[in-house]
């Protein structure tokens, strides 16, 4: 019944920019976190940065200092805003979200589908 949809991949030159954006809809009672990871093919999904609903970032070294994440919680969307962007930020990108259904209300993982991003040189 959950669903997170992200939306703005594409493909950029390096040094572009690119903002992706993730809705969460669905039966959502709450929602203590939600992110972003990303995987490129036969690779492990990594991650990109997370933001809990009270605002604290983790972000993955590789991106600190070019990506920003932000949210909106009334809206229960997340985005992300990638500057600078680099041939290795080729990835997939997927939300996630840590959430509570009103059926259930404890914290489960969920996923989006996917985004392409992808960087030339």
């Amino acid at each position: 019944q959950v669903q997170l949809v992200e939306s703005g991949g594409g493909s950029v030159q390096a040094g572009g920019s690119l903002r992706l954006s993730c809705a969460a809809s669905g039966s959502i009672f709450s929602i203590d976190a939600m992110g972003w990871y990303r995987q490129a093919p036969g690779k492990q999904r990594e991650l990109v940065v997370t933001i809990t609903s009270g605002g604290t970032t983790n972000y993955a070294d590789s991106v600190k200092g070019r990506f920003t994440i932000s949210r909106d919680n009334a809206k229960n969307t997340v985005n992300l805003q990638m500057n600078s962007l680099k041939p290795e930020d080729t990835f997939v990108y997927y939300c996630y979200a840590r959430l509570a259904t009103y059926q259930r209300k404890n914290y489960s993982e969920y996923w989006g589908q996917g985004t392409q991003v992808t960087v030339s040189s």
